[in-house]
């Protein structure tokens, strides 16, 4: 949801720093696995209940994510760079929940696993629609610079990186932070299979 108007605001920074980052010879598939080796590190910290040295991991792993994008664009963006992207994002997001239900299994194990299940229902809708998308060449008009069609929601990037940033900073919650964002991805989802359908079948009858 807030993703675009977030985009605008930080393409600037970002691609002169990715201008300093191709003069040196860095590649953007280099800091989309550096990116995901932060995220990693992310869940192990949080499961071992460093919850704000996890913090930190998240944000250096969502600013190596922008970056990366911003690099692509540069150089060229790849469909082989693309597929990374989006898979290790996923499993990022993914890895967040585990290690909260991790470091606490009596008091986060049902939560965590809600939001792992709202979770796969938001990267499903998404990724299902973009392959399908792009077999019909649709593009999105509010996400044009993106290597597929970036469908958006309720609950995007940004507002998960809001959700991971209250989950870290107050671990205690994590439960009822976790079951309002998993609302948030059923709410994404539904509109995301109900706008994609009718997309679909628009575009089969002409």
């Amino acid at each position: 949801m807030l993703d675009a108007w977030i985009i605008k605001r930080v393409d600037l920074p970002l691609t002169a720093v990715a201008r300093m980052l191709k003069t040196n010879g860095i590649q953007p598939d280099q800091l989309t696995l550096a990116g995901f080796g932060l995220g990693i590190t992310a869940f192990l910290s949080i499961w071992m209940n460093y919850y704000i040295p996890g913090l930190v991991f998240i944000l250096l792993n969502r600013i190596m994510d922008g970056l990366d994008g911003a690099l692509a664009r540069l150089t060229g963006p790849t469909d082989a760079g693309g597929f990374l992207d989006i898979c290790l994002d996923f499993i990022f997001y993914s890895a967040v929940a585990a290690g909260f239900a991790l470091a606490s299994p009596e008091a986060n194990a049902l939560a965590a696993a809600l939001l792992i299940f709202g979770f796969v229902g938001t990267g499903t809708s998404f990724l299902a629609f973009a392959a399908l998308a792009r077999k019909h060449h649709l593009t999105s008009p509010a996400y044009p610079h993106k290597s597929i069609y970036y469908m958006g929601g309720l609950t995007e990037g940004t507002e998960t990186l809001v959700f991971f940033i209250l989950i870290c900073l107050f671990p205690d919650w994590f439960p009822f932070f976790a079951a309002v964002f998993f609302i948030l991805c059923l709410i994404t989802t539904a509109t995301r299979i109900f706008t994609g359908y009718r997309t679909l079948k628009a575009v089969a009858k002409h």
